[in-house]
């Protein structure tokens, strides 16, 4: 118990770090050197070095400890019987190579098949908002309430989409949100939406296939703030990625019964 209070505690103060180094670059970014690694999907120097600090701060806190990078793969000791920590150095990278806010780093452990921790940090507003399994969620220190919305009409429902999905597993959902009275926001990242449903800010956050990296540490923070979240790490989400849904607690009925009837049950 005491092990895992500690790693919480090193994940918030490493998130504000790496973020730190992260809003260095995207004040340069103009210097920046970018690759790309698939349709719509770039890398550049700010993701290599943000996530290779991360990791050499991990490892020399927590050397037994497994890692799971979006741009750096496995580690060594990468066992899923043991802890794992799972990182995107930059989650909206789009966003921060053209000079737009929504981004962030984003950081969760996954132990015994359960994530334990997720710490999300968006040096842009200075927010960092974390959970640790069953204490809660909490927004630079405060605890956040239980989010409220109860009907596609109270808010907005936060999407994404990549072209390693089908558009036949996203326009049939959206066109079911519009026709239950619903509106929809994409900001670039699934990481800081999904953060913002957990505070309240949007009622909801679906995407047909989202990698682990982009997503535990949120669906940790919507399910401690009390929200519903699909079992995202079932059939092998780690690695595999998979649907992403999640929303405040009333909604769910009514966000569970549009996912059976827009999106393809094998996906579910």
């Amino acid at each position: 118990m005491q092990a895992m209070k500690s790693r919480y505690e090193y994940a918030q103060s490493l998130a504000r770090e790496a973020g730190q180094l992260a809003y260095d670059y995207y004040r340069r970014r103009d210097e920046i050197a970018v690759e790309n690694k698939g349709l719509q999907d770039a890398v550049s120097i700010a993701d290599k070095e943000v996530e290779a600090l991360i990791r050499s701060r991990l490892a020399a806190k927590f050397p037994d400890d497994g890692f799971l990078g979006e741009e750096s793969g496995t580690s060594d000791r990468f066992d899923q019987n043991k802890p794992i920590w799972v990182v995107d150095p930059i989650d909206g990278t789009a966003c921060f190579l053209n000079g737009m806010p929504s981004w962030c780093v984003s950081i969760a452990l996954v132990s015994g098949g359960e994530i334990e921790l997720g710490v999300i940090y968006d040096p842009n507003t200075d927010e960092l908002f974390a959970a640790r399994r069953g204490g809660g969620t909490f927004l630079n220190g405060a605890r956040q309430p239980v989010p409220t919305a109860a009907a596609f009409s109270d808010g907005l429902l936060g999407t994404g989409f990549s072209h390693r999905s089908p558009t036949s597993d996203f326009v049939p959902f959206l066109d079911g949100l519009l026709r239950d009275g619903g509106l929809f926001l994409r900001n670039g990242s699934g990481a800081l939406m999904l953060a913002y449903v957990a505070a309240g800010r949007l009622i909801g956050y679906f995407e047909p296939h989202i990698n682990s990296w982009d997503s535990l540490a949120g669906l940790l923070l919507v399910r401690e703030a009390g929200g519903w979240t699909c079992d995202f790490l079932a059939n092998e989400g780690l690695l595999r990625g998979g649907l992403c849904a999640a929303c405040a607690p009333a909604l769910a009925p009514a966000f569970q019964a549009l996912l059976a009837a827009t999106v393809p049950a094998p996906r579910l």
